[in-house]
Order: structure tokens, then C-alpha cells, then sequence
């Protein structure tokens, strides 16, 4: 028991229910298949198609001076914060709030972001799973215009040569076509321009001029997506994707079926075969003509973008991405670690060698770019692109012109099906963990209640296969993670100050064997909520629109997408209401106060140590100056 003389004592609780079978939790059959399970998860396609694009934008090698600081001062805080409350309570993002029941509905709230968020996330693995099944045919399909779904808009790299296209020395055939890419088009005329400000002179005179895409995006447009003109026309089923897609639910199945068992043993595969084919695309990337330039470019400094706010808030934002803190899985994976597992040597290794792996990916994706400028004859940045048109549009055109073109295409299109299926099982795993937590029958028979997850995640992502399923995939990727840096900033004020970071402290100290370092406490009571806050302040005020190229969504969509937005953040007050109904005490004022109480839930999963902390006290300080003293420094 910790004894304390000016400070009020505040009982956990003496009911050790649930210091019996209702602490049995799975673990990780080795240590490296928990370590391989979170870097896996951490490491997805935000890593491969929105970091490289941030620092092109940014001041190149310039925006990693913010990204840096906001990893250590943001993301790294709340990353080790969530480690350890999964581990210490061996509980899932619902059940380990009982720390402080009155904001249990963060970790509801958290339940359905990654509902919604497996959902549509699954058509990354699917659309990789088409590409893959593409690129054994020869020619590469995308690579010409001459297929059933190319129109005669379509131009190729080998169709402008064969036809004797006029070919522009400063722009080779590419103009900016108004949808956030550049594409390619044909002139009438046999008069070979040499400069941009001829061919925009003759483009605005001659009214007969047509725009035209590239083959590479007439196969993802036409013939992957087969899109309608907008979200208002969903337009007929496409087969082919649907059975990619039940191929791809089928692959998260066999690999979640036997919960830790299975995981553990998928991610030996999943979560190493990216870096080796990281390496192989880097090496094979390095050799190109170009490459030189595109890695130059990327790694230049701008300096005097580090002075422009918006910056920082972008680097901030995407740490949230390339982390994955605050969205809950980090809890739930953690959860399944051994109890003396050292959280805080695995927090700092895997931040470091996830945006390690994020800055290696930049090397990959800029030798690649160089390489197509200088093909193109374009510069760098008129060739950079973000998101879905990155790793479906403008790769495919980069390894459709490359020697064994199949054989780079293979090796790509499998690292993406693997990046997007760490992701997945990280999104899907902490909502069964929610039922496989509290009911021993579903525990029971997990594979069973694994199949009815999968299946309906399969139904509720039949739209996305439809021809206007993009432009929900688009709307769902836009608003669905609104609401998390509200989520760090509650766990942060949680376990910084209602419970406290001296408690917490204590507890960490149980698993291992050290009170935590007085830098995170300070950052978790002060530096990292601050920084929070001003986030979600410029999120609200500078948030915009969705849009899919130059198409812009309608009113009735954009609501749709704020509410979505919204749903997660309502189980927060909701939750609170009836926490602080049932609580005990005489007055709203009590009630409110014993529900910011830990429960006699609240304890670690170690059986041992269990027995013994329903008789341990958490501490609170009557005055504000002796709660920050202890909270920084301890006792």
C-alpha cells in the first residue's frame, strides 16, 4: 500500500472478480511477432503515398526538422502512453478506460473509427490484389491503348512514337489538365514548339485541341475503378473487383482467425517483405536515369518553409498517419505483449524505425519520380503526385517503360498488399478484441466470431464496389479520422492529470522495473495537450472540402462526411451521462467526482500483482502546486 500524509487516499477497490479467468488474455507466442505485429501495423501505405508528397511540398529535406519535433513532442508521448496502458491492463480500448470511467467513450469512440475504417480501408488490399493479378499479363495492360475499356482519348508512350505524335522538347506531349496530375495530350499541327509558352498559346487558339489521358490512367479510372460521373450515380456492381475484394477478406480471415496465434505467425511475412522489397525497388530505383535529380530534390532543403505555420500543422497531422497513435489498435496490440515486456525501449525503437522506414520510402518514391521526369522531359515536381493516384497511376507507369517490367510491377503491387494488410489486421483486431474481452463464449469460439466480422465488413463494403465506389472511398479516407487528436488530447489530460502521471508512473514501474523518465511526464501534462489543442483549433478552422480530381462533391455528401466525422466523437458525452449516472454518491457533484475515479476493474493483468493491488491506493493532491510537483517529479 503507497501511504501518503497530506494527501487524500482514494480506495481502488476490494471486488477481485475479475483477478480470475476474466484476466486470461492471449499472448504473443514470441516476443518479435508483438514487435513485428505493431511496426507492421505503423508502417502503412501513409508511409508510401502522403509522407514523400508532404516534403516535396514542404522545403524537401527542410520538413523534417518539424516532423522531427512534432514526433517527439506529439506523437512519441502519446505512442509510449498507449503501449503501456494496453500492456498494463491487458485490455482493449474499451475496458482499459476504467481508469477514469467518465471518458470511457473515447475508446467506444475509437471502436468505430476502426470499424469504419476497415471497411474502406480493405479496397487498398483489393485493388492491390487486381494489380498483382495484372501485371503477370503481357504487355503490362496498362501499358497500351489498345483494350476494351481505353478510349480514344488514350495516349501511351509507345502509341505517341508509333503514331508520330508531335513530340514537345521542353514538355514531351504533357500539359496540366486542371486535376491535380498532368497529362497527356495531341495537337493538330506538324509544327515542333520548343517552348511552354507556345504550346499554352496554341492550346488557347485552337478550340480543337483534345485533352487525353494517359493508358496508365484510363486502366485505373476505366477499367480497376470502371467510374461513374459522381457520387450521385453509384452505377452497376464491378465483378472483378468484388471477387478481389472476398479474396481480400479471405486472406484478413485465415490471418485473424486464431486471434495472436495467427497474426504472430503472418506478420514473419507481412511486416519484413516490404523492407526487402523496399530495398530491391531503392537499389533498382537508384540505377535510373534521373534518379539522381528526384533524390536531390527530395532531400534539399528549403529553410524558409520551416518559418510557415501550416507546415507545422501538416507535419502534425501526419504524424497521427504514420504512427497510428490515438486510433486505438496500438492499445489493443499492446495488450496481448507479456506484462514485463519494456514498453518504453520498444516505444522508442518502433517510432525510430517507422519514420526511419518513411524517409527510406521517400528515397524509393523520388528515384522513381526522377526517373519520370526525366523521361518526360518534366520537372520534379509537375511529376509528384499523393494518395491513390501515386501508387496506382503514376508507378504503373513508371515500371510499364522499365526492362522485365512484369517483374518490377509483381514485386511493387505485392509490398502494397502487404502494407495495406498490417493495416487491416490492426483495424479489424481491436473490434473483435471488444467482444472477445468481455464475453468468454465469443472468446470461446473466436474463429466463428471472426467469420461474422469479416463477413459483415464484406457486406457494408459491397457500395465500394460499385462504379461510384471511389468517391465514397475518398469521402470515408477524408473525415473518418477527424476526430482522433481529440482522442490523444483526452488521454493525455486522463492519465496526466485526472488519474495522474505519478500513478500512471507507478504503474509503468511494475512492468519495467523504472518510474518513467521526468521528460514524458512533462510532456504528457503539458507539451503534447497544448500542442493538441492547437491542432484540433486549425483542423476546425482551416478543414476543406473533399474533392476526387476536379470533381467536387455535392452539399448532401460533404454533410454525410461531417457526420461521419462526428459519430465517433458522440460516445464521449454520451458515455459520460450514464457513467456519471451510476455512480456512486448522494449529488451531481459526487457522482461526477467518483467517476473520475479508477473502478475496481482497473488493474494489471498480472494475476500476481493483481492480488496485491486491490489493497494499493491511487493518490490525488489537495492543492494544484503539489499535483504538478508529484505528477512531474514524483514523490
Amino acid at each position: 500500500m503507497y501511504n501518503s500524509s497530506e494527501n487524500e487516499i482514494l480506495n481502488v477497490g476490494t471486488d477481485t472478480s475479475e483477478t480470475t479467468d476474466d484476466l486470461e488474455k492471449e499472448v504473443w507466442g514470441k516476443k518479435i511477432e508483438g514487435f513485428l505485429s505493431l511496426l507492421g501495423y505503423i508502417v502503412g501505405l501513409g508511409n508510401l503515398w502522403r509522407f514523400p508528397y508532404l516534403c516535396m511540398k514542404n522545403g524537401g529535406g527542410a520538413f523534417l526538422i518539424p516532423f522531427v519535433v512534432c514526433i517527439i513532442f506529439v506523437a512519441f508521448p502519446i505512442f509510449f502512453l498507449e503501449l503501456s496502458l494496453g500492456q498494463f491492463t491487458g485490455r482493449s480500448t474499451i475496458h482499459c478506460w476504467e481508469a477514469c470511467p467518465l471518458f470511457k467513450g473515447v475508446g467506444f469512440g475509437m471502436v468505430l473509427v476502426n470499424g469504419l475504417c476497415c471497411v474502406y480501408y480493405i479496397m487498398v488490399v483489393t485493388w492491390s490484389i487486381y494489380f498483382i493479378g495484372n501485371s503477370f499479363l503481357s504487355p503490362l495492360p496498362w501499358s497500351s491503348c489498345y483494350n476494351w475499356w481505353n478510349t480514344e482519348k488514350c495516349l501511351s508512350d509507345a502509341d505517341s512514337l508509333r503514331n508520330n505524335v508531335t513530340t514537345l522538347t521542353s514538355l514531351d506531349n504533357y500539359i496540366w489538365n486542371g486535376q491535380n496530375n498532368f497529362t497527356r495530350y495531341t495537337i493538330n499541327t506538324t509544327t515542333e514548339l520548343q517552348t511552354k509558352a507556345e504550346v499554352n498559346q496554341l492550346l488557347n487558339l485552337n478550340t480543337t485541341s483534345k485533352f487525353i489521358m494517359s493508358s496508365e490512367e484510363e486502366f485505373w479510372q476505366y477499367n480497376v475503378l470502371d467510374i461513374s460521373s459522381g457520387i450521385e450515380e453509384i452505377g452497376s456492381l464491378n465483378v472483378k473487383i468484388l471477387l478481389c475484394l472476398i479474396g481480400a477478406w479471405i486472406i484478413v480471415y485465415f490471418c485473424l482467425m486464431k486471434g495472436v496465434k495467427s497474426v504472430g505467425k503472418a506478420v514473419y511475412v507481412t511486416a519484413t517483405l516490404p523492407y526487402i522489397l523496399l530495398l530491391i525497388l531503392l537499389i533498382r530505383g537508384a540505377t535510373l536515369p534521373g534518379a539522381t535529380e528526384g533524390i536531390l530534390y527530395y532531400i534539399t532543403p528549403n529553410f524558409s518553409q520551416v518559418l510557415n505555420f501550416q507546415v507545422w500543422a501538416e507535419a502534425a497531422v501526419q504524424v497521427f498517419f504514420s504512427t497510428c497513435v490515438s486510433w486505438g489498435p496500438l492499445i489493443t496490440m499492446a495488450s496481448y505483449n507479456n506484462f514485463k515486456n519494456n514498453c518504453l525501449r520498444d516505444s522508442i525503437l518502433l517510432v525510430t524505425v517507422g519514420e526511419f522506414t518513411s524517409v527510406m520510402v521517400g528515397f524509393v518514391v523520388f528515384s522513381i519520380i526522377g526517373y519520370m521526369a526525366h523521361t518526360s522531359g518534366l520537372s520534379v515536381d509537375q511529376v509528384v503526385k499523393s494518395g491513390p493516384g501515386l501508387v496506382f497511376i503514376a508507378y504503373p507507369e513508371a515500371v510499364s517503360t522499365l526492362p522485365l517490367p512484369n517483374l518490377w510491377a509483381v514485386l511493387f503491387f505485392v509490398m502494397v498488399l502487404t502494407l495495406g494488410l498490417d493495416t487491416q489486421f490492426g483495424t479489424v483486431e481491436p473490434v473483435i478484441a471488444i467482444f472477445t474481452g468481455s464475453y468468454r463464449k465469443i472468446r470461446q469460439n473466436r474463429m466463428q466470431f471472426t467469420g461474422l466480422v469479416v463477413f459483415v465488413g464484406f457486406l457494408l463494403g459491397l457500395p465500394l464496389c460499385f462504379q461510384g465506389g471511389i468517391y465514397f472511398f475518398q469521402l470515408f479516407d477524408w473525415f473518418a479520422g477527424a476526430g482522433v487528436p481529440l482522442f490523444g488530447l483526452i488521454e493525455c489530460i486522463v492519465f496526466g492529470w485526472i488519474y495522474g502521471a505519478d500513478n500512471f508512473s507507478r504503474d509503468i514501474e511494475q512492468m519495467i522495473g523504472r518510474p518513467v523518465p521526468v521528460l514524458i511526464r512533462i510532456l504528457w501534462c503539458f507539451v503534447t495537450p497544448t500542442l493538441l489543442l492547437i491542432l484540433l483549433i486549425i483542423i476546425v478552422t482551416t478543414y476543406t472540402l473533399p474533392t476526387y480530381g476536379d470533381y467536387s462533391y455535392p452539399a448532401a455528401a460533404n454533410i454525410f462526411g461531417m457526420i461521419t466525422a462526428i459519430i465517433p466523437v458522440i460516445p464521449i458525452p454520451i458515455v459520460a451521462v450514464l457513467e456519471i449516472q451510476k455512480a456512486d454518491g448522494c449529488g451531481f457533484y459526487e457522482k461526477i467526482r467518483n467517476s473520475l475515479k479508477p473502478t475496481n476493474k482497473w488493474m494489471p493483468i498480472d494475476k500476481n500483482l493483481a492480488k496485491c493491488y486491490i489493497d494499493r491506493h491511487v493518490i490525488t493532491d489537495k492543492t494544484i502546486g503539489g499535483k504538478i510537483k508529484r505528477n512531474i517529479f514524483g514523490r
